[in-house]
């Protein structure tokens, strides 16, 4: 077994690997950019060494550099987590030629796989079902073109060596093959060193289904069973989980069969991803094989029991693999949730900026329930623009789906984030969602469900209870607190029993309230109300059960009433007297700004290209710029038909939310 190991990448994955190789006994190196130099794993590792700028290409992409860096520090073998190198071919050859081992599958079996095309070609060979598509690298637009006429649209443009939605588009007609073929392009370069593309028929309402698989350098592969990984955004994993709910034995067994059967053609011999498309009839195709650690891996340990990085880490040292195919069982269901950096409420545009406050619920096994949260952020750090916006992977596993959905949307109303947008919001909106509680899924679903973007949850009559109560509770125990304070009245004037709680347009009448040892009473609209209520001024979570059940509220105190956050539902609370409440309706709203007449820069991010020139009348729908942030391209779209006037920014500049990039006459 090795003493000392190198990981070769950043963030939660970093943090996650030196978690289990120190539980080995194993040291740990880590390699950091300039922009990870205060980064967690960097405090986590037992070394760290620099290797270079911020930008991925100058510092992560270096194969030299991290060799180098193996040579520094004595260590016998590489993680390479995923992303990055992960997958790359030259970099398992160079370590081999340094004498430091790869932590993952030999160079033959990631040259064969690793390669989308390559791998598309080896399965038709093995007799695997693929789907229909062009099986070799395009060369240019006309040929993209005459390809996707060949095959029928919607095709899906692809980068060879792509992964985690890099360099992936869904084009549904010919006029949008060009921008999606040069978009491709710059994230696969960006991202990992080539821009190698293909093209291949999209299926519609597909499922996307992944069986993993395990081998050893004895001549060993076994598949650990599936995962569900339909609930995607921008062709990017949002959530996953454990066995599929889709999925019979028959099938199960069909798609482990000839993923091994895959694996064993190559002679893998660690972790990897044979990936699925399975349409509305359980027939499956191959998409692709992801030769590495995959993101969502934590679903697949918490239902078989596994630690897959152990498993690489022994594999790697020769071992042989602990268990056969007949050990592997599914215990229980397992939700993943990805907690990005970035505004739901916005179309989903990257944020950027320091984490003022990182609270994730309490990790564990609680009961029936575990509760797993693999991070690499810490409360005072920076999320940067120079890489992937993951915060957080939230895990949650329990005995039976239904039940892992809710300690999944309990766990979602726990996690407190300030200081950045995030999409927890959304994750839990999800779990409220009747489609994706009956299993109904599909690659298709966010779109589907949110046609118009996100907007937030509703609140019902339950949760406006909720609310209310919860406000009113807070600004009993505020002013109760304040009487006590020495010097002040000390409670000689009654504290009022009487509020009106703002929601917007929508206001409840809170009458005959009373708060004491945790217990409120009180009349809501003339009907009386109970709830057991444990909050103290200052923390960032409020518990309460009525009658309707128990709930965790976020709350935050603001000028007037409080922030208040449950289930997907975000909303502001004003609690004041009925003649206060009388007086704020009479007092005139501020007008949103128009900004209509300009187009500007949606989040922190880079000009990748201006598409149009002053004076050019402009069509709706029509390109305008693209903006690169954390490592994708995001295309801006005319709104409505314009001219334009004025161009305020160049390609290559570095722009702040809201910066405006041009002007419209």
């Amino acid at each position: 077994m090795f003493s000392k190991i190198l990981i070769a990448n950043r963030g939660e994955i970093a943090c996650r690997i030196i978690r289990t190789a120190r539980r080995m006994g194993i040291r740990t190196v880590a390699v950091y950019s300039e922009a990870d130099r205060d980064a967690l794993h960097v405090e986590m590792a037992d070394e760290a060494v620099a290797i270079g700028p911020p930008p991925s290409a100058q510092s992560y992409l270096q194969i030299d550099r991290i060799v180098e860096a193996c040579k520094q520090t004595g260590a016998e073998a590489v993680h390479p987590g995923y992303g990055f190198l992960s997958e790359r071919e030259a970099f398992a050859e160079a370590l081999a030629k340094a004498g430091v081992v790869f932590i993952g599958p030999n160079p033959k079996a990631i040259a064969a796989m690793g390669d989308k095309i390559e791998s598309k070609k080896l399965a038709l060979a093995a007799k695997v079902n693929t789907v229909p598509g062009y099986v070799g690298e395009i060369r240019d637009a006309e040929h993209a073109k005459k390809i996707a006429k060949d095959i029928g649209y919607p095709v899906m443009v692809k980068a060879s060596a792509g992964g985690g939605g890099k360099g992936l588009r869904i084009v549904h007609r010919e006029g949008e093959l060009a921008q999606a073929i040069q978009s491709s392009k710059n994230e696969a370069k960006a991202s990992f060193g080539d821009d190698r593309l293909f093209i291949e028929k999209f299926v519609t309402e597909p499922r996307h289904i992944e069986i993993q698989v395990m081998g050893d350098r004895h001549g060993n592969v076994i598949h650990l069973n599936e995962r569900e990984c339909s609930i995607q955004r921008r062709n990017q994993k949002v959530i996953e989980e454990a066995p599929s709910p889709f999925l019979d034995e028959k099938t199960r067994h069909a798609m482990g069969e000839q993923a091994v059967l895959l694996a064993k053609a190559v002679n893998y011999d660690s972790a990897g991803t044979v990936e699925f498309i399975v349409d509305k009839d359980r027939n499956f195709y191959f998409l692709e094989m992801n030769t590495r650690l995959q993101v969502e891996h934590p679903v697949t340990e918490l239902v078989t029991g596994l630690d897959l990085v152990e498993l690489m880490i022994r594999a790697a040292a020769g071992d042989k693999l602990p268990v056969r195919q007949s050990d592997v069982k599914i215990g229980g269901w397992a939700l993943e949730a990805r907690v990005y950096a970035e505004d739901p409420y916005r179309g989903f545009l990257p944020s950027t900026g320091r984490l003022v406050r990182y609270r994730p619920p309490r990790e564990g096994r609680h009961g029936d329930v575990t509760v797993r949260n693999d991070t690499g952020v810490y409360e005072g750090g920076e999320i940067s623009l120079y890489y992937d916006p993951m915060i957080a992977k939230l895990c949650t596993h329990a005995p039976t789906r239904a039940d892992v959905i809710e300690a999944m949307a309990a766990a979602l109303d726990e996690f407190r984030i300030e200081g950045i947008s995030h999409n927890i919001p959304f994750l839990a909106a999800i779990m409220q969602n009747r489609r994706f509680r009956e299993g109904r899924l599909t690659t298709g679903f966010i779109a589907e469900e949110f046609p118009d973007g996100f907007h937030g949850l509703a609140p019902d009559d339950a949760d406006i209870r909720r609310f209310a109560a919860a406000a009113v509770a807070a600004k009993l125990t505020r002013t109760a607190r304040a009487a006590r304070i020495t010097g002040a009245l000390n409670g000689a004037i009654p504290l009022p029993t009487a509020y009106v709680v703002s929601f917007g347009d929508r206001a409840v009448r809170v009458d005959d309230a009373h708060f004491h040892h945790q217990h409120l009473r009180a009349h809501m609209d003339g009907m009386a109300y109970e709830a057991t209520i444990r909050w103290h001024p200052g923390e960032p979570i409020l518990r309460l059960e009525d009658k309707s059940g128990a709930a965790a509220i976020q709350i935050a105190r603001m000028a007037g009433g409080y922030r208040l956050s449950h289930g997907g539902v975000r909303i502001v609370a004003s609690v004041r007297s009925a003649r206060a409440a009388q007086l704020a309706a009479l007092m005139p709203r501020k007008r949103t700004a128009d900004n209509s007449r300009y187009l500007l820069c949606p989040m922190p991010g880079l000009v990748v290209s201006i598409n149009v020139k002053e004076g050019q009348e402009v069509k709706t729908g029509e390109s305008l710029a693209v903006v690169e942030a954390m490592k994708m391209e995001n295309v801006l779209t005319a709104e409505r038909d314009a001219v334009v006037k004025k161009i305020n920014a160049r390609k290559g500049d570095s722009l702040a939310v809201d910066d405006v990039i041009m002007e419209f006459a």
